[in-house]
Formats: C-alpha cells, sequence, structure tokens
C-alpha cells in the first residue's frame, strides 16, 4: 500500500479536531516509510547498477570496434604503394568499408545493449512488459511494411559491404547505371558514368553487379588481312610486336601474361581474321588493346603484309597504272559529220503550206 493511498484513507482531521488523531495519521505515514525504505533503497540500487553496466558495456564495445578499425586502416596504408599494396584493394576502399561496417556495428550493440538495459529499468519497477512489447511489435511490423524500400536499400547495403562486392575505384555495371565508383553507402551506391555524370543507384534496386575491376581483364585484337598473306609469316609479326611492347613500360606490369595468337577467327573471299588476346591488369584491356593494335599494324607494314582496306603494295620497278585505262573507246556517234550521227539525224517534217 502506498502512502498517497494511506494519506487518503485517512480520515482528515476537522477543524478544531483533536491533535491525537493528526499524531496517528504521521505515525501510521512514518511507519509505511520505515517499511518500505529497505525496497526503494534496493530499487535505486538495481537500476543504478544497471544504467553503470550499460553505459560502461557500450563504451567498451564501441571503443574496441573503432580501434579495430583503425588497426585495419593502419594495415592498408603501410602496404600503398608497394608491390604487394598493387594487388590489394585501395586504402580509400578499405577505408570506406570499414568505416561502414564499424558504423552498423556500433549502432547494433548500442541498440541491443541500451534496449536491454531499458527492458531491466522497467521491470524493476514492476511494470507489465507484456503489453509494452505486443505493442512494440504491432508498431515494428506497421513501420516495417510502411518503409519496405528503406529496409530492403539498408540491408541490401549491408551485405554489399560485408561480400566485399565492389568498392571506391572499382568499375562495376549495376544494370540500371554502370561507371566508376565514388562512394558506398548503407543506402546508395553514387557511380561516375564515363560521361562525367553521378549515378544514385538504390542498392535495393541492384539485381546483378558485373565488376569490371576484380581479377583480370582480357585485352582482344582481331587482324584483318588479305586471304593470300602467308599466316605464318602474320604470326611472326605479331609475335614480334608483342614480344617488344611486353618489354617496355609500363605494358610489362599491365600485361598479367604472354600475348597470344589463338588462331584464324573467320576466313572469307576477301579477307581472314586473326585474334590475338592477353591477360592484362583489371580496367587496362582498352589501352593495350590501342597499343597493341597500334604496334601490330606497324609490324605487319614492316612485313609486307597488307591489312584488308589498303593499297596493294608495288614491286621496285613496276610502272605506274595508266589512268586512261579503264576509260571507255571513244563512240563514233561523238562527231557530228560520221555516217553514224548523219544516218540517225531525224528527218525533217515535210513542208505542207506548198
Amino acid at each position: 500500500m502506498s502512502l498517497s493511498v494511506l494519506l487518503a484513507a485517512a480520515p482528515s482531521p476537522e477543524p478544531g479536531g483533536s491533535l491525537g488523531e493528526a499524531a496517528e495519521q504521521a505515525g501510521n505515514a512514518a511507519g509505511w516509510v520505515e517499511e518500505n525504505w529497505s525496497t526503494w533503497l534496493s530499487t535505486g540500487l538495481r537500476i543504478l547498477l544497471i544504467v553503470a553496466v550499460a553505459i560502461t558495456l557500450r563504451y567498451l564495445i564501441r571503443r574496441a570496434l573503432t580501434n579495430l578499425i583503425e588497426r585495419m586502416n593502419r594495415s592498408a596504408q603501410a602496404v600503398e604503394g608497394t608491390a604487394l599494396g598493387g594487388l590489394l584493394v585501395n586504402a580509400e576502399r578499405r577505408r570506406q568499408r570499414s568505416e561502414a561496417i564499424g558504423s552498423v556495428l556500433r549502432s547494433v550493440a548500442s541498440f541491443v545493449i541500451m534496449g536491454t538495459a531499458a527492458l531491466m529499468v522497467l521491470g524493476a519497477f514492476k511494470i507489465n512488459l507484456a503489453p509494452l512489447l505486443a505493442s512494440a511489435g504491432v508498431a515494428g511490423v506497421a513501420l516495417g511494411f510502411g518503409a519496405r524500400n528503406l529496409v530492403t536499400d539498408f540491408l541490401s547495403g549491408v551485405f554489399m559491404i560485408l561480400e566485399d562486392q565492389y568498392g571506391v575505384g572499382d568499375t562495376v555495371d549495376a544494370g540500371v547505371a554502370s561507371g566508376e565508383v565514388i562512394e558506398v553507402g548503407l543506402r546508395v551506391t553514387k557511380l561516375r558514368g564515363d560521361n562525367g555524370e553521378i549515378w544514385y543507384v538504390r542498392n535495393g534496386e541492384v539485381k546483378r553487379i558485373g565488376n569490371l575491376s576484380q581479377g583480370w581483364s582480357t585485352a582482344g585484337v582481331d587482324v584483318t588481312v588479305r586471304p593470300t598473306e602467308n599466316l605464318q609469316h602474320v604470326r611472326e609479326a605479331i609475335a614480334t610486336a608483342a614480344d617488344a611492347m611486353t618489354k617496355e613500360e609500363p605494358w610489362s606490369e599491365r600485361l598479367w601474361g604472354p600475348v597470344e595468337v589463338l588462331g584464324l577467327d573467320a576466313v572469307l573471299l576477301d579477307s581472314m581474321t586473326v585474334r590475338v588476346t592477353a591477360k592484362t591488369m583489371p580496367g587496362k584491356a582498352l589501352g593495350v588493346e590501342r597499343e597493341l593494335r597500334w604496334r601490330i599494324k606497324q609490324a605487319l607494314d614492316d612485313a609486307g603484309i597488307r591489312m584488308v582496306g589498303t593499297l596493294p603494295l608495288q614491286t621496285e620497278g613496276e610502272s605506274a597504272a595508266d589512268p586512261t585505262a579503264a576509260m571507255a573507246a571513244p563512240s563514233a556517234y561523238a562527231s557530228a559529220t560520221s555516217p553514224q550521227s548523219l544516218a540517225t539525224t531525224p528527218i525533217p517534217p515535210p513542208n505542207l503550206s506548198k
């Protein structure tokens, strides 16, 4: 029974009443306080202990997560610029990924610890938590249905970061947009397109990801020559150009394997196509293709091998072609006095006026 109930149940002294009744009420209140002070003290100490443990535990966990993230960033910066660092993801990508993971873990830890502490405090006050938990469950379901797109984006972003599907500096094809990743967030991902535009892609809208910067790339060049060329000479010219390219900087680092001549890709009446491929550093295939195509063209010209669409090679001492060889002979009808022209002259109409 509480103090307020006792005071409400006790009859109030009327004006002019005896002092004995007032003394009796004061004694009852003092007795109630004396009987329940230990309960108040134990409840207060329990609440204080719960809050202190929750705050301390939250601080220790967040501090441990922060130290872990800083250690990961330091290890990434230590290998940056070295030969090993070239094979690993860049420091900015690892920093953003670690910061995002650390933010999620810190938020989850704070929510779980403080939420549990709040429920324990309410339990210390002898409050029935069943209706509160039921209401919270209904509110959570309603919020989930109302903000399902936001929840989908958030969960997709968390799994993309944890699985390291892509990161800052990667060139990706997300289906709805493609370009270089400049920022990875829990809700949206920023991509810079080929023309400089920035795409904001919601993580929940991404159904597939094509990462063009992981592993290695393949550079492919098609060399189209005349069908009368010697294939062995064509192969030797291509091999000479490829060997010279693999020994020069920066192509020696961008090429991760030998340049291979796969063979004939197509044979037609007026041309044949030789396929050349090479394994390259991720994202460097286009530059390797351009340089390889340039060197192959120079090597074929030096070897006297003409590609389809170029002028035929003239041997030494061969006279130039007669420019009038393709012209037709003059016609007899070109002269107005020739018998053929006179024979085809129209007959004038008769003069009917005579």
